[in-house]
């Protein structure tokens, strides 16, 4: 699949729930409002959305959510995609959680196919932890993490740079995970959705970051890729990487090769942009073959735009008002 500018589009990024166990101050509301039930796409029915993206050419594919490891019986759609993995299939299985689950289903998600999660871990302190995930418990996500690395999954840690939160705790968070074999990335917070407070307040440079880091780090090139949006550098001093995702400071859309489908079957083609495609309809019509579905993912990706256009200021509203659960983060 070739996107208007070139692009090939090659990776999948599916939210699979809306649905969260923590309340992230930058992800979402304190008081939710999630789908209801009748509105998300079956597991058997995100299987074959999935399955008809990898006829196309998709060949990675990151469940998300919400919380994916939340949803109930989602090991089944892990496990149906973990068959696909192989020649002319997928080449990776992975999945992005907050890691409150894992030490229930580390070793089947290793079972499955999947070898690389990413943890999102914003913090080492306990009490900032709490007021970060509004209710979450520290001790609850690092036994989720070392349950992973116990199951033989290549685990990366991700933060999201947090003025006055987090920011003096990079250096503790890059030795850390220099100790337990973690990679580290590092996210500029986005503007996406209502939440309580303003962006502003949150809003970090990696930029800056970067130039407190290589006072004490010695940061050398890496031309190492997942595929995604970070650019990695590797840290000498404990022989791991450390990745920047920076959608304010450095727009990373010229090589974008991905796109984004949430729960309820719509197709966003930007993270940053409102223009979406609904594939729950022609999923549903008994009178569609996964011809005519292959045919609505190629008319959505015909779409696809050059990029986003990010902006945290106190007199702008969300770029995106929809929040990251929704779009799958």
């Amino acid at each position: 699949m070739l996107d208007p500018f070139g692009r090939r589009i090659s990776y999948l990024r599916v939210s699979v729930t809306d649905r969260c166990d923590l309340r992230c101050v930058y992800c979402m509301a304190e008081d939710m409002t999630f789908l209801p039930k009748k509105e998300l796409l079956t597991l058997e029915e995100l299987e074959r959305l999935c399955g008809a993206f990898i006829d196309l050419g998709v060949d990675k594919i990151r469940l998300t959510g919400g919380e994916p490891l939340v949803r109930r019986g989602v090991m089944q759609l892990f496990q149906g995609l973990g068959s696909r993995i192989g020649a002319g299939g997928l080449k990776e299985l992975t999945v992005t959680t907050n890691g409150t689950q894992l030490t229930k289903m580390a070793d089947d998600l290793f079972k499955a196919g999947v070898r690389r999660i990413n943890v999102s871990l914003d913090t080492l302190d306990p009490e900032t932890f709490a007021a970060v995930t509004r209710w979450g418990k520290l001790e609850q996500t690092l036994d989720g993490v070392f349950a992973a690395k116990a199951a033989g999954l290549q685990v990366k840690i991700n933060a999201v740079a947090l003025k006055g939160v987090n920011e003096h705790e990079y250096d503790r968070m890059i030795a850390w995970c220099g100790e337990h074999g973690f990679d580290l990335t590092l996210i500029e917070t986005m503007p996406m959705g209502d939440i309580t407070g303003d962006r502003t307040d949150q809003y970090l440079p990696l930029s800056t970051i970067r130039r407190r880091l290589a006072e004490r780090w010695t940061l050398l090139p890496s031309a190492h890729s997942t595929g995604g949006p970070a650019r990695y550098e590797t840290i000498q001093e404990t022989g791991r990487r450390i990745g920047f995702i920076t959608p304010m400071t450095h727009n990373f859309c010229e090589s974008c090769n991905r796109v984004r489908l949430t729960c309820t079957g719509t197709l966003y083609m930007c993270l940053g942009q409102e223009d979406a495609a609904d594939l729950r309809a022609p999923l549903r019509d008994p009178s569609v073959d996964d011809t005519g579905l292959r045919d609505a993912i190629l008319s959505a990706i015909a779409r696809k735009p050059k990029g986003h256009d990010f902006v945290i200021g106190r007199n702008h509203a969300p770029s995106v008002g929809r929040h990251m659960s929704v779009t799958g983060g």
